[in-house]
């Protein structure tokens, strides 16, 4: 008998310990509304009970793959409840704020992270992007280290990702798509990105295969959420390059929260170290805010709006370039006269209304307006000579001069954008495991543009005649010309163009288990129907269906790995660049292009000197149909608009990131891209994008022995880009690649304030961050060229390719502080 009373005592103890190890644990900091740690708050789980400590910690064990819910009471604040459904063993770090005023509900079923991992999405801490040094920093800046994604112009905001071009790509502030500018044509004109770092919350990142509720582009989301601010702070941050102010703000109730930005750019400092000799006076500034109500727990309002005026001035005076080989240096010296002056004011403004019909059920109303007015107007006259010169001269002082002429560029252009939509939104879930999304969304686009652009080119003395027309041979001095002088480019077109778009999204969102393996699946479709009209004609009625699966799977391995397939139909609708040909004229019946993605990947989750790192690895192919061919100088693109191609991209990624150094997050990145093009059946060229290998550093360290001294480090190298060619020539006859491009850029920061070290007492007790920089762009002083100026040889009637560099090395001081 006792025999047998131990054996029942046995296994009590096991199913017990049984019941303990099927556990989760929920754990964290309990706070009050002035950020103070709140004591002795009842924290109660089914038949479980804790209390806070006077630190406000807390911990308390769930059961595991069920929902449980957590109450929070004290004495004195109103009571909070949670509810969340986690895996067995899994910690759920949750650090509530408690008040006096209203009760507060939250459900977490798996942690928004996790489920975004399982996604394939890449998540991207908004710390991060305020640290990493770079010539336009901001969240694009950090975008270029990952694999897939590719620039060559660090003067630019604009990215490429996996053999696509700058207009493939979908950006989302708080749900809203926003636009860039329409005639940008350079970097340095670009000004800011529409992105505040200081008001971001949450940067998600997809580079392919995608879900149904994002829009119709080829290419990458960019989803971005600002930040709603739970009590009043300010960030500020002050460069050679400019500055920026952020304000957070709060009523008493806390029903209205407002984070509100300022940002002022000067690019003199990075013009100036270019080639050309200018006269350079930009002025970007930008005021944005983010301004929510929450009418009650079960209805919110928010306002996101923005006003941004780019002004460009831009003077060039002389520009002194070398280039050749070592037994054959040569030298362009150039002088100029006139000068450009361009100007984009942008206003935008985004009502988004939330309302949960029940715990289960949320709807969406987004309404938004989008107004761009744009000019280009330039008058430049450039004046060349061309010739040897002795390596240890000035590009003055030539030997033989090779080729003088001069080239005379003039430009009209205007443009006014308007840009309507209204959406609805909807989101409901069943039984925690099973989720639907849906949506149905009308956007009018509004489009007034003039072309008025053309170019004269002399050489020697002799007007060059356009060489895409047939006319009479110019052989001067030789031979008298009889034959018309016109201009070497000639563009003028008057462009009044609305489109109307209708399009809508359902998806099916679904965890489950397949064995012992957790399995994750997302199934949907999505459609756009569009009617282009202009003044002269109206264009047809199309429709496009895109479907879409992603599926996940994460085996019972000791190892923690998650296996991802996703891809589908993917449809761009043309936007109006897409519609005007490169003659400026607009084509009404352009077609969607159309893409088959299909992307295989893998996450490893894994120690190493014990700390978390992970490799991710994702093999990727689409294949391309109705493709719009273009061509890209600096950043502008020109197409052909006739979809009369196709083409394919394959390509390799692997990011390896974690804590290299204890307590920051560091990563490495490597890309194997393979795109080309088929037009008009002659044939497979490069496409203007195939950047076939890409490694990127992004690094981040403190010296061990004064932790306060920081060091990031940004570090890029790609393989060169087909480009550089004339804009006349044709690829299939001649195609030229541009070098490598190499940049490297470096911070030093000493952290005066942070988290671990405050100020006690002075005025310094105000700040919660303060910090001193040094950056060092372009660190290794490469000359990394963008575009090639042509030039031509009387001698010889050789054209020359004189490359176009970016910024060389630059220096930049830095202050960051928050309140």
């Amino acid at each position: 008998m006792n025999n047998f009373k131990s054996i029942i005592v046995f296994l009590f103890l096991c199913i017990g310990y049984a019941s303990s190890a099927q556990s989760a644990k929920v754990k964290g900091i309990i706070l009050d509304n002035e950020n103070h740690p709140v004591a002795d708050v009842n924290v109660s789980a089914g038949d479980k009970t804790t209390q806070s400590d006077a630190k406000g910690h807390f911990q308390v064990f769930v059961p595991s793959n069920k929902k449980a819910v957590l109450i929070f009471r004290h004495i004195s604040l109103k009571m909070m409840t949670l509810t969340v459904n986690l895996k067995p063993y899994e910690t759920f770090v949750f650090n509530p704020v408690m008040n006096n005023y209203e009760e507060q509900m939250g459900e977490v079923f798996v942690t928004s992270k996790n489920k975004k991992l399982v996604q394939g999405i890449t998540i991207i801490d908004p710390a991060t992007i305020k640290k990493i040094p770079g010539a336009n920093a901001g969240i694009e800046n950090v975008l270029k280290t990952l694999p897939g994604v590719n620039s060559n112009n660090e003067l630019s905001t604009q990215y490429a990702v996996r053999g696509g071009n700058y207009d493939e790509n979908l950006v989302y502030v708080n749900e809203v798509e926003v636009y860039r500018p329409f005639l940008i044509r350079s970097g340095q004109q670009e000004g800011l990105s529409f992105t505040n770092t200081d008001l971001v919350q949450n940067i998600d990142f997809s580079a392919g295969g995608f879900e149904s509720k994002y829009g119709d582009k080829l290419s990458s989301v960019l989803d971005i959420t600002y930040r709603k601010p739970t009590k009043f702070g300010a960030v500020l941050e002050a460069s050679f390059l400019g500055g920026s102010l952020a304000v957070d703000a709060v009523s008493k109730n806390k029903k209205w929260s407002a984070v509100t930005g300022v940002r002022y750019r000067n690019n003199s400092l990075l013009v100036n170290s270019q080639d050309t000799q200018t006269n350079y006076t930009p002025t970007f500034a930008d005021i944005q805010t983010n301004i929510n109500y929450d009418i009650s727990s079960k209805w919110q309002l928010s306002f996101l709006g923005n006003i941004s005026q780019n002004k460009y001035l831009y003077q060039p005076l002389t520009r002194e370039t070398k280039f050749g080989t070592i037994d054959k240096p040569m030298a362009l010296a150039v002088y100029y006269e006139g000068k450009e002056r361009d100007q984009y004011d942008t206003y935008f403004g985004a009502i988004k209304t939330t309302y949960k019909v029940s715990s289960t059920f949320t709807l969406k109303f987004i309404g938004s307006l989008f107004h761009t007015i744009e000019q280009e107007h330039f008058d430049i006259l450039a004046q060349y000579r061309l010739g040897n010169v002795d390596g240890t001269t000035n590009p003055e002082d030539v030997d033989f001069t090779r080729g003088i002429g001069a080239q005379l560029n003039h430009a009209r252009n205007d443009l006014d954008a308007l840009i309507a939509n209204a959406e609805i939104k909807g989101f409901k879930e069943w039984n925690n495991n099973n989720q639907l999304e849906f949506g149905l969304k009308f956007t009018r686009e509004s489009i007034r543009d003039r072309i008025v652009e053309w170019e004269v080119i002399d050489s020697a003395g002799f007007s060059i005649n356009p060489p895409i027309l047939d006319l009479p041979k110019n052989d001067q001095p030789y031979e008298p010309y009889t034959g018309p002088l016109l201009p070497y480019q000639n563009i003028r077109a008057t462009n009044f163009n609305d489109i109307n778009r209708f399009s809508g999204y359902a998806q099916w969102n679904n965890k489950t288990e397949l064995g012992s393996n957790q399995f994750w699946y997302t199934i949907g479709a999505r459609f756009q129907s569009w009617q282009v009209s202009g003044a002269a004609e109206e264009g047809k009625y199309q429709t496009v269906f895109s479907p879409r699966a992603q599926f996940a799977l994460k085996p019972d391995w000791d190892k923690n790995m998650i296996f991802r397939i996703s891809g589908g139909l993917y449809y761009q609708p043309p936007f109006y660049r897409e519609l005007r040909d490169s003659n400026g004229e607009v084509n009404t019946d352009v077609k969607a292009q159309q893409s088959i993605h299909f992307v295989l990947s893998n996450d490893y989750n894994f120690k190493m000197w014990k700390r978390p790192f992970k490799w991710v690895t994702e093999l990727y192919y689409k294949s391309l149909s109705d493709v719009n061919v273009y061509s890209i100088d600096n950043v502008r693109i020109r197409y052909i608009a006739d979809n009369n191609a196709k083409a394919y991209a394959q390509g390799l990624d692997f990011r390896l990131n974690g804590e290299f150094v204890p307590g920051t997050e560091s990563w490495i990145s490597f890309g194997y891209l393979k795109t080309e093009e088929n037009y008009d059946n002659k044939g497979y060229i490069a496409r203007p994008t195939a950047q076939r290998l890409k490694f990127a550093i992004l690094f981040q360290d403190y010296m061990p022995n004064i932790p306060s001294i920081k060091l990031y480090l940004n570090l890029v190298y790609n393989t060169g880009l087909p480009g550089g060619s004339p804009s006349y020539s044709d690829p299939y006859l001649y195609q030229n690649r541009l070098n490598d491009y190499r940049r490297a850029d470096v911070g030093f920061a000493k952290v005066f304030i942070d988290q671990t070290n405050g100020a006690k007492t002075g005025w310094l007790k105000n700040f919660k961050e303060l910090s001193l920089g040094l950056e060092i762009f372009n660190l290794f002083n490469n000359q990394n060229a963008i575009t090639n100026t042509w030039v031509r040889d009387a001698y010889s009637k050789n054209q020359y390719a004189i490359p176009n560099y970016m910024t060389s090395r630059v220096f930049n001081i830095k202050l960051n502080a928050r309140l």
